[in-house]
This record gives structure tokens, sequence and C-alpha cells, in this order.
């Protein structure tokens, strides 16, 4: 059976040698990864993004006397004029779910039309609603709801990108059904293409275009034997962006990248038209190649843009997989201490911010910006945010369970809560260093 291209993420069941080849294939996701190193080097002719004013920082929390824990930093704070976030406190990106019954909903799939029928969880009878009362809440601070207003005035003339796979596309649209309060999006996607895996839309009254790259490798990729289909053992070209995103990226003043959920597939990489080797391929006279092959290759001059890696997005099947029988049918977060990251999931994040920390060094160093959206752990918890079988599928998956994508409106609109406070604060990488060692630890 032939599977849309956009939607099929691949295969956890695929040929293996042996039982540690999930592992390995973990550390082998790095040669794409560090693509995004990259990426900021092709933002050549872009303009730097508006930095806001009089930003209200975060709030620490109280002590038990109910005065700050610092008040010659509150002080400092309040008196600022422009965002300081105290990194011992504040990262937004650690935290837990918190039930609060009475949360406003930012939109509803009657006041957003630009949601697609696959996230559109309440239109084809999903049955609660409880999944949408709740609230991201970092641990010692408090993340701000999305500002629709203020992030629309404060993205004025701008463009933003989505590259990568079909989550890249769910996160987009998230952030139209937020914006749609304050202006109503055009759906100019004709203008270039009559791909559905390649949208534009246009915000008339902001004058902000909103993009999204389909490439869920982020580099070019074929068939092992040549072709286009990526049904089969797919080839990818470490040394050649893919095409769908490189030639247009540099019309863009800021680019969220994310990738992840199909590097389960079994894989071929070449660089420089020679064959390093693969991982899970089920070839014995092909060699599994170590992550180092990755690191060769980054070159290029800065520009003024901002990039930003948008971390994993786990999976959440029970009972199977995505072709073999799985659902996600739970109805609530879990706690964060009922679900820690490991295996794959743990091993996929490792790399992405070991990535992220050697890009944010390459792209200081041109002077580009790079950023970290680390949405892994909230959307680790949150089982209950799948469209399940609460979505109208194309033809070649009727019948199966997503629990890869994700509700709207629902839990990913956490993820434009983040990229506002960042895209405000500008403080996405500050903790970087401290995950890794905590996670080592």
């Amino acid at each position: 059976m032939k599977v849309p291209l956009s939607e099929h993420h691949g295969d956890r069941n695929a040929p293996q040698h042996n039982a540690g080849v999930n592992f390995r294939r973990a550390a082998m996701i790095v040669p794409a990864v560090i693509l995004l190193a990259a990426i900021p080097l092709w933002l050549l002719v872009v303009s730097s993004p508006v930095q806001p004013q009089d930003y209200p920082p975060a709030r620490l929390m109280e002590d038990e006397n109910g005065s700050p824990e610092d008040t010659v930093l509150g002080a400092a704070v309040a008196a600022a004029a422009v965002p300081v976030v105290r990194e011992k406190k504040c990262d937004v990106f650690v935290g837990k779910w918190v039930y609060r019954p009475d949360a406003p909903t930012y939109y509803t799939n009657e006041t957003c039309y630009a949601m697609s029928d696959q996230q559109n969880c309440m239109k084809f009878g999903r049955p609660d609603m409880e999944f949408l009362k709740w609230r991201w809440e970092p641990d010692g601070c408090e993340l701000p709801p999305f500002n629709a207003a203020e992030f629309a005035e404060m993205a004025r003339g701008k463009s933003i990108a989505f590259v990568g796979d079909s989550l890249g596309r769910n996160h987009m649209q998230s952030l139209l059904c937020l914006l749609s309060s304050v202006d109503q999006p055009e759906d100019i996607s004709l203008r270039y293409t009559t791909d559905y895996n390649f949208k534009r839309w246009y915000l008339p009254k902001h004058n902000l275009t909103l993009g999204t790259f389909w490439a869920p490798f982020l580099v070019r990729t074929t068939d092992a034997r040549g072709g286009q289909t990526l049904n089969g053992i797919l080839t990818l070209h470490l040394d050649e962006p893919h095409p769908s995103w490189s030639a247009e990226i540099s019309a863009f003043d800021y680019v969220i990248v994310s990738a992840g959920q199909w590097f389960f597939r079994p894989l071929i990489y070449y660089r420089n038209g020679r064959l390093l080797g693969c991982s899970a391929c089920g070839q014995d006279n092909v060699t599994e190649v170590s992550s180092h092959h990755g690191k060769e290759g980054r070159e290029g001059s800065g520009g003024g843009g901002t990039t930003f890696l948008r971390t994993f997005s786990p999976a959440h099947f029970e009972h199977g997989d995505w072709t073999d029988g799985g659902s996600c049918p739970r109805t609530r977060p879990f706690g964060s201490d009922e679900k820690k990251l490991e295996g794959y999931d743990l091993e996929f994040y490792v790399a992405q911010v070991e990535e992220f920390l050697e890009a944010e060094r390459q792209a200081r160093a041109d002077g580009s910006k790079i950023r970290l959206l680390d949405t892994t752990r909230a959307m680790l918890l949150r089982p209950d945010g799948h469209p399940n079988r609460q979505c109208n599928w194309p033809k070649s998956n009727v019948g199966r369970a997503d629990c890869v994508h994700w509700c709207l409106p629902g839990p990913i609109d956490t993820w434009n809560e983040l990229l506002f406070y960042v895209m405000k604060s500008d403080r996405g990488g500050k903790f970087a260093q401290r995950k890794l060692q905590n996670l080592r630890s």
C-alpha cells in the first residue's frame, strides 16, 4: 500500500541486524541534524527581527514569606527596560502540566478555518474537552499566555518559515489559528505551488507571511534505487540541502526547523557522491557510520535572520505502532514523575541539543542567530493531545490512529507560547548546556 509521503513517518519495526540498532540509529541521525548548522548561513539577505520594548520578564516565584527570593534581582528586573530572565529559575522548557478548568481556549474549529481536517479533532468526533484545560507551568516562573495582537505587531512586515516534516505544518497551522483573532489569514499557496506540502499564508493587516517547506530529512533525499518515492530504503545526500527550502529560505526573517519522526526508516548516507554507510538498511555489504561523519562541511558566511531549532516531538502509540494497530487512547497528561525521556527519544533529543550547541557556536562566529525551542519534555507528557482516530485521513491511511500529530486546538498551541516567549526574550539557547549535564547525571 502506498502511503502519502507527507504522513508516513517510518516503521520502528524496519529490518535490523540486532536489537541494539535502534540506539546506534539514534546516533546516526546526527548527520541530518547538523544541517541545522548550515541553515543560518543561508539567511544572507534578511534583516534582524524586531526587538520588542518594555517586555515584562517572567514573574519569579515567591518564597514562603511572600517576598521575591532575590530582592536585589527583583528590583533590577523591575527597573530594566530590556527583557531579563533569571536563568537559575526560569528555564521555561522544564515544568509540568497543571489543570486549569477555567482556562480559556484560544480558538475553536469554528473560528479558525486554516486547520487541516487531519488535526480537526472536534469536527471528527473527539468526545472530550478536558485535554484543552491543561496549561504548561515552568518550574520557578510563569509562561505568559500567547498574545495574538502583540505577536502580530512584533512580526509586522516579517516572514516566518517552518522547515521539516508534517509536524512543522501542524505547528504553522496552530500559529495561524492563534493569529486569526487579530488578522484573517489568506491562503496564497497557489501563487507558488499546487503541492499541499508547501503552503503560504498572508496576514494583510500586518503584512506578515507564513510558509511551510516539507523536507523531513532537511537534505536532498532519494529512493536508494535512484527514484523519487520515499517508500523504500532512502538515500540522504548530507552535503545537499533539500532544494524545496534552500532556494527560498533567504526570503524569510524567522526559520523554524524541526525533524525526527522519519528517522525510524532504513537510511543510506552519501556525501560528495561517496557512500558513507547506512543505518538499519539490512545490507551486509554496507557498514554503519559514526556520527562524526556528519560534522564535516560547516561553511558559509553569516546572515541577519533567526533560526529556531524545535526539538523532537515524541509519539505516543500504545499496543502497536503507526502501521500495526497502535493507538493513543489516554485522556489526561502524564505527571512529570510518571514518564521519563528514554530510549530512542532520549538519544534523539541529546543529539539535537548537542548539535544545537555546535550550530550556535558556528552561528555566533558568523553573526547569525540560532535559538533553541525545546518542546520535547513538555510534549512527552501529553499522550492525550493527539487526534488518535478523530481525524480525516487521506484514503491510504484510513483506519490508522494518528499519535504523532496534535489536535487543533490542543497542547501544540504551547509551542507558540514558547516561541512567543523566546522571540521576545531572545533567551532560547541559554539552558542547552545545563540540559545535557542534567540528562547525563
